[in-house]
């Protein structure tokens, strides 16, 4: 069926108005739950920030004496001094005058909304580079701080073959980078391995975090330790849900995290209480000299990542 001959239609129509919603629709994920997690700890000094590591004597049943006997005195051991660098994160931004004046959908001000979302992008970036960049300290301008792939070298379950922890810290800086190994599938196993060595060397397993990536969360929520996952409705019954959070191991229960941004070969089981970032600069939006009928903006924060003792951690790695 045809339109009519000489029908006026919209395409021909002049001074039609736009019809252009107030919504502006951004999915991108802003969630960093390791940096949310981690917090922030006392504010750093110095763009090197440094802490000491310490550790008992191991348990000696043979520990019985003659009576009457003379005193003898053990070597006294020394803390080790370890650190890691501040690292400048910043974003940058220049808008026109004329931009910030015209009738806008969606926001008012342009200049806020791009100062909004630049500072979203850093709170990303800083995500990315603490759990899911291979990075080690660098003193060399510009300046990098070790990431989490850095530290971990005691509690680690790795797929063998070329698989490598990083260095132990070179002049008390975490230097190293791992290098990867044969890949494997995240299984129970590897996870129960994982926690054993954690426990053995003194980490508390209760209340920490298993963290992965999305395709790992997948596989986790499978693990026959997994809480049955139960939510209850109004009337009293109980209904069965998917996703699963907590798992239950033999050294207590703990949570399922995913993370967007970090690797997909690395399964992290973290307590938190060992971990924080350290602000030398706290995130700060700042002015730059106006030059020309446009306004400028520098957002920039100074960061580094403290893990207290990587021995309190553990690391599943090479998965596929």
């Amino acid at each position: 069926m045809a339109a009519i001959t000489n029908t006026y239609k919209t395409a021909t129509v002049i001074g039609m108005r736009e019809d252009l919603s107030d919504l502006i629709s951004n999915i991108s994920p802003t969630a960093t739950p390791f940096t949310t997690a981690a917090g922030r700890g006392k504010k750093a000094k110095a763009t090197r920030v440094e802490w000491q590591l310490d550790s008992l004597a191991a348990a000696d049943n043979t520990n019985y004496q003659l009576e009457g006997d003379d005193v003898t005195f053990p070597v006294v051991s020394p803390t080790s001094r370890v650190g890691n660098i501040c690292q400048i994160l910043s974003k940058a931004l220049i808008l026109s005058d004329t931009a910030e004046e015209v009738d806008k959908a969606g926001r008012k001000s342009e200049l806020a909304y791009q100062i909004a979302k630049r500072g979203k992008e850093l709170k990303r970036d800083l995500e990315k580079i603490t759990i899911g960049t291979n990075q080690g300290a660098s003193t060399a301008d510009p300046r990098k701080m070790a990431c989490m792939p850095a530290f971990l070298r005691t509690n680690v379950v790795d797929g063998g073959g070329a698989a490598a922890d990083p260095s132990a810290p070179s002049g008390g800086l975490y230097t190293g980078t791992r290098t990867a190994g044969t890949t494997q599938t995240f299984t129970e196993d590897l996870l129960k391995d994982a926690l054993q060595q954690m426990y053995t060397s003194g980490g508390d397993v209760d209340g920490a975090v298993l963290m992965v990536d999305p395709t790992q969360k997948t596989i986790a929520s499978t693990f026959a330790g997994i809480a049955t996952p139960f939510k209850n409705v109004g009337s009293g019954q109980a209904t069965i849900v998917g996703a699963v959070d907590v798992y239950v191991s033999d050294f207590g229960e703990i949570s399922i995290v995913p993370n967007r941004f970090q690797r997909s070969l690395d399964a992290w089981v973290l307590d938190f209480a060992l971990i924080r970032l350290r602000d030398l600069r706290p995130y700060q939006v700042k002015d730059l000299a106006k030059t020309g009928d446009a306004t400028k903006k520098y957002m920039v924060t100074e960061t580094t990542l403290q893990v207290d003792n990587e021995a309190g951690l553990a690391l599943i790695t090479d998965l596929v």
